[in-house]
């Protein structure tokens, strides 16, 4: 009896350690649950209910950038003399800092990035990985400073020379930037997924042109025409608005994280100044006389002949989206007003340089079908009629003709800008003027994203 008791006095603390654990853990988890893990050093995916749209768009941004990091890097290879030139990294980072509890979590569960900077695209010769998390740029340590390991990071690129980072597993690397020709291709925020702004020196695409699953071609496509904005549109803009200094801005970490949830903010700001501004040159009439006669042209063609339906629909949807795609162009205010003026300058600037590349010199109408066929017209691009008439003499110069019918499913461009000439629609504003400006100068955003972006500080409060 004394062995026994002996023995349960022995077991009885090994209990209570064991409960203290079980309690500490539920406690843990209570706590996570409640608060985005708050004793947690990090954010984790803790299985609550999220936003379904913003998960998707936080993939979208994530796909979209794997398409464009290796086209950025690819366009490095032009080498061009006469282009203005900007520094790259081989990689692109985000962070989930000063986001939300629930949009914390959304961004572990999508992408698996916290608040530390997580490399979320890499070329193949980047020395960073997707996946890792960076705790020290340069020598800077601040892993719980996303803005501040952000503006180092900016810092070293500028710099164009090596420059050292650590990993989260301890990793030591060696990050050389690339020169390329001037112009950012950046995506959209996820939580303003249809932002799209044009700038001289940075360009936002919204997330829908990922739904055209972009070939390598493509995607060094959207790479170069950005570049062929800025190149071909830069004087142009800059008399219409020239920027302020932009050392220390959240124009800065822009340029490397448009998910910035500062850069976010300032967004959805933007989008909806764009959205009142427009509201005056686009009526939702306008829009639903835009529906009515593409379903009226499309019943059309069925009656004539039933039998191609299927095609037929398809090319009914090609010409609503090329004039979905003038509204879209003429609805643009401020500095992407102007830059619109040479969208069909850009178009020329890529083409030339796509064949110097080793590129498919058609990936431009190839992903103008693509983006068309889907309805997917809100974004630059999908030509409208001038546009695809403009780009197809060039191609025909080439001896492309043939090939760009091909593309366009044996459509004509010249054929196309019949129909869509069959199918007034009054696309919002029919003349460019360096005058009109989006809204008064009391909007911060009367010029755009980019332009208000480059007199932000930081949400640390840097000055430019």
């Amino acid at each position: 009896m004394v062995d026994g008791a002996r023995a349960r006095g022995a077991w009885l603390p090994g209990v209570a350690s064991v409960l203290r654990s079980a309690a500490a853990c539920i406690a843990w988890a209570a706590l996570s649950f409640l608060g985005g893990c708050a004793t947690a050093p990090y954010t984790v995916d803790d299985g609550r209910k999220l936003d379904e749209t913003l998960l998707q768009n936080i993939r979208a941004y994530g796909q979209g950038e794997r398409s464009l990091r290796p086209a950025i890097a690819r366009s490095a290879a032009l080498r061009d003399a006469q282009c203005d030139k900007q520094w790259e990294l081989p990689f692109s980072v985000a962070s989930s800092a000063a986001w939300k509890v629930d949009e914390r979590v959304a961004w572990v569960r999508a992408l698996g990035v916290d608040e530390r900077l997580t490399v979320i695209a890499a070329t193949a010769q980047s020395p960073l990985q997707v996946g890792e998390r960076l705790v020290a740029v340069a020598g800077v340590k601040q892993e719980r400073d996303a803005e501040a390991m952000l503006a180092e990071l900016a810092k070293q690129r500028d710099a164009g020379k090596p420059f050292g980072v650590r990993t989260s597993a301890g990793k030591q690397a060696r990050v050389l930037p690339f020169q390329v020709c001037r112009g950012y291709a950046r995506l959209a925020p996820p939580n303003t997924p249809a932002l799209q702004d044009y700038h001289w020196l940075l360009n936002f695409h919204p997330l829908e042109i990922n739904q055209a699953a972009l070939t390598d071609d493509e995607a060094l496509w959207l790479v170069l025409w950005t570049q062929g904005l800025s190149e071909e549109g830069g004087a142009r803009m800059k008399t219409y608005h020239y920027g302020v200094k932009i050392v220390g801005t959240l124009y800065n970490l822009a340029t490397l994280a448009s998910g910035l949830r500062g850069a976010a903010v300032a967004a959805e700001a933007a989008v909806k100044a764009a959205q009142s501004a427009a509201a005056s040159l686009a009526s939702e009439v306008l829009k639903q006389q835009l529906i009515e006669q593409a379903k009226s042209f499309a019943m059309e063609r069925f009656r004539e002949a039933a039998v191609d339906a299927a095609t037929r629909l398809s090319r009914a949807t090609v010409v609503s989206s090329m004039q979905q795609a003038a509204v879209n162009r003429g609805s643009l205010g401020g500095v992407s007003r102007i830059a619109a003026t040479v969208f069909d300058r850009a178009d020329a600037w890529a083409f030339a340089r796509m064949a110097s590349l080793h590129a498919n010199p058609l990936a431009g109408f190839m992903l103008h079908q693509k983006l068309a066929e889907a309805g997917l017209a809100n974004n630059a691009f999908v030509f409208d009629a001038e546009r695809l008439n403009a780009l197809n003499k060039v191609a025909s110069a080439k001896g492309l003709e043939d090939s760009v019918v091909a593309v366009l499913k044996g459509v004509r461009p010249d054929a196309l800008d019949a129909e869509i000439g069959a199918m007034p629609l009054a696309s919002a504003r029919s003349a460019f003027s360096y005058d009109d400006g989006a809204a008064g100068p009391a909007n911060p955003f009367a010029n755009g994203l980019v332009a208000a972006l480059l007199g932000m500080p930081g949400e640390g409060g840097a000055k430019p």
